[in-house]
């Protein structure tokens, strides 16, 4: 398998439609073509120093997500494999391989669907202030890092690159995508992670949260762009958790932590990071990635 660090590709023949934080984007026509490089973001900026492996990490971890899935709801996916993506795409083999895949065109919904079975993250700082979570009441007493009687789902809104996300109640979704689609989005997003969680939990990985993406095809419903990964979930280790305080994890926690323990800003530009913290966020990915597939990437 091939494991260069790619930061960015330039594929001069193909279209390029756009670069997310982390992935770039090319336009095939009726098709995308979607690169999973190895850059890595925190508090929405995007680091100098790429995570070797990450983007291989991301790609073949939402291929196994999208096949457990697919009997819960459709996902976007053409083809992972190099070998059939068009003509066009053959002269880069080495850069796409087990890093890209192609994908259908979909009507991309302007919402991030979040799903919370544990308390953490922004969730956590919410609960503190008013004992809810995006307008949801939850249970007095409750610690950081609880588990959640049921999992909530939690919307927020898409933001321009650069700036932060914002948490928004059911009911503003519903006025973005209409009360049918968010009803759909719903279920689909708790069926999806209640499938994820429990598959896990054998694993020895606890989903504390997920964030998933969804597009619209033909007037029907497809799970799009990347699917719990160490990216877009909180991962613990079944065997520390302890609640009551943040857990140890195998996504981008770590790295946040950092940057927090050296008080940067959370503005650009981002800081060089040390290549411990390099190798370790690195390490953190495979091991989750291995845990959850059963075998090394």
């Amino acid at each position: 398998m091939s494991s260069r660090v790619i930061p960015q590709t330039e594929f001069k023949s193909l279209n390029l439609k756009g670069r997310g934080k982390v992935r770039d984007i090319y336009d095939l026509g009726d098709r995308l073509l979607i690169v999973a490089t190895d850059r890595i973001s925190a508090f929405d900026v995007v680091m100098p120093n790429p995570i070797p492996d990450k983007g291989r990490v991301l790609t073949q971890l939402s291929r196994f997500w999208f096949d457990l899935t697919r009997d819960i709801i459709s996902n976007h996916i053409i083809s992972f494999k190099v070998e059939e993506y068009p003509q066009e795409c053959q002269a880069y083999q080495e850069d796409l391989r087990d890093r890209s895949m192609l994908v259908v065109k979909t009507e991309v919904l302007p919402v991030e669907c979040i799903v919370r079975g544990y308390l953490s993250g922004s969730g956590w700082e919410d609960y503190k202030k008013t004992g809810s979570v995006c307008a949801i009441p939850l249970p007095k007493g409750l610690v950081e890092s609880s588990k959640l009687e049921e999992p909530i789902f939690t919307p927020s809104t898409k933001a321009e690159q650069g700036l932060h996300d914002e948490n928004i109640t059911f009911e503003k979704m519903e006025k973005i995508v209409g009360k049918d689609l968010a009803q759909q989005l719903k279920s689909a997003s708790i069926n999806v992670y209640k499938k994820a969680r429990d598959f896990a939990e054998q694993r020895g990985i606890l989903i504390a949260d997920t964030k998933m993406e969804f597009g619209v095809r033909d007037g029907k419903l497809i799970l799009i762009d990347e699917l719990l990964t160490p990216d877009s979930s909180r991962f613990w280790p079944k065997d520390g958790y302890q609640p009551g305080g943040s857990q140890k994890s195998f996504d981008k926690q770590f790295l946040r932590d950092y940057l927090l323990s050296i008080k940067w800003n959370k503005t650009p530009p981002a800081p060089q990071l040390p290549e411990e913290i390099i190798q370790k966020t690195r390490e953190k990915y495979l091991e989750a990635y291995e845990k959850l597939v059963g075998r090394p990437l």
